[in-house]
């Protein structure tokens, strides 16, 4: 089972999380709050 992500933000973290996520079966992003 995936754990459900969402994003605060949009700047240079969230940009870093997400594509550090995207690499990852274990983490769904569902969320960005930009």
């Amino acid at each position: 089972m995936a754990i459900k992500v969402g994003i605060n933000g949009f700047g240079r973290i969230g940009r870093n999380v997400f594509r550090a996520a995207q690499g990852k079966n274990a983490i769904d992003i569902v969320a960005v709050n930009d």
